[in-house]
């Protein structure tokens, strides 16, 4: 199996984990073969928006399609 790592960044005006959960499941509706996250970064957007807005940068490895390597 060969994989591939992309970043992703989740955002939530509740918290941390809805953020994480955000990016989660926009990898899930649009990348198939998703086999786990790693969350690299957490920080808090205040300039540009009203109230905060959770941010969660993560590190998503799915599946390469195609020849199996085993």
């Amino acid at each position: 199996m060969v994989f591939k790592k992309i970043t992703l960044v989740g955002r939530s005006a509740e918290s941390f984990d809805a953020a994480v959960d955000d990016a989660i499941n926009r990898a899930e509706e649009t990348l198939a073969g998703v086999h786990w996250v790693e969350v690299k970064e957490l920080g808090v957007e205040l300039a540009s928006v009203e109230t905060r807005e959770y941010q969660a940068e993560v590190e998503v490895a799915f599946e390469l399609e195609g020849e199996d390597d085993e």
